[in-house]
């Protein structure tokens, strides 16, 4: 693996070799043990988008894994808003590290990067396409709470229109045999053409209905994300959509007793306050798991 660029990019195999190298990754961060794997390296971290929870875990991985970080976060604190091109900067970037880390509002910014550049890249999220590390991480967590990610119910709920961890997210459950339920507001669907594709390619079995509580009553994963307001261009409609589609403590009184509900972060409204402290709620834990599936990453990309 010379970069990770999307979820499709990899097959079950390699995805499966991530996660085991994630399990000893979290086993190494629980004996409190040092590291000094990539001592000496330095990543770069570029994100011409705002970031909270991606980019100081992959700070946080690195720093455990013995090497140094540098970057910027958004593009006012980059030289693209003093008008440099994204090729000039990756090509000077490139001269201070070993890896590079980039989100990006253009969809396949991130790969372009990775054909100007012979460091290793890493998609931190290309606008609403792809954002691997975040599915890996999802994929850790399912497979960490249910014990297993073959052949599970697994209902995606929210903007799937624009919302980028959850279209790889469909992707690789349906690699591994997921049954799936999607669920969002009107209009804001997956596209018909990525359906067929999981349809054809995985011969998936796929629910889609834009009433909540049709994707609560038989799943064993409850995947939630918030409405994209960002990415709209009519921001009452977004505040609309926001107050009127979420998930009630009254609704998951339906759910199966052991489901898991997680979610990428941040929630805003989409989720009641309450289910936080329910035995279903596991998206606090899951966030957890972002930095040994990063050190992972960057150990399998760097070293």
């Amino acid at each position: 693996m010379k970069n990770l660029i999307s979820i499709k990019d990899l097959n079950k195999e390699e995805i499966e070799k991530i996660l085991e190298k994630t399990r000893d990754m979290e086993n190494i961060l629980k004996q409190n043990k040092s590291l000094d794997l990539l001592k000496g390296k330095i990543l770069a971290t570029l994100f011409f988008e705002p970031s909270t929870r991606t980019r100081l875990s992959f700070t946080s991985a690195m720093q455990r894994l013995g090497g140094n970080v540098i970057g910027f976060e958004a593009i006012e604190s980059s030289s693209v808003a003093k008008g440099e091109n994204l090729t000039d900067t990756i090509k000077t970037i490139e001269k201070y590290c070993d890896a590079i880390v980039i989100r990006h509002s253009k969809e396949g910014a991130t790969r372009y990067v990775s054909e100007i550049t012979d460091k290793p890249v890493i998609n931190a999220g290309d606008g609403t396409n792809q954002h691997p590390t975040q599915t890996l991480l999802d994929l850790y967590s399912i497979k960490k709470f249910k014990e297993r990610l073959n052949n599970l119910n697994v209902t995606l709920l929210g903007d799937l229109k624009h919302a980028r961890v959850m279209k790889p997210l469909a992707y690789a459950l349906a690699l591994f045999k997921a049954n799936l339920t999607f669920v969002s507001p009107f209009g804001l669907e997956f596209e018909r053409g990525f359906i067929d594709e999981l349809k054809e390619k995985f011969n998936s079995k796929i629910i889609q209905t834009n009433y909540i509580y049709g994707g609560i009553k038989n799943a064993d994963v409850l995947y939630v994300c918030r409405i994209q307001k960002e990415r709209f261009a009519d921001q009452y409609e977004a505040e609309k959509l926001q107050k009127a589609f979420k998930i009630t403590l009254e609704m998951i009184g339906q759910a199966k007793d052991d489901m898991i509900i997680l979610h990428s972060l941040p929630k805003v409204t989409e989720i009641d306050p309450m289910i936080d402290k329910t035995k279903y709620a596991k998206y606090f834990e899951q966030v957890a798991f972002g930095i040994p599936v990063r050190m992972a990453i960057l150990n399998m990309l760097i070293l």
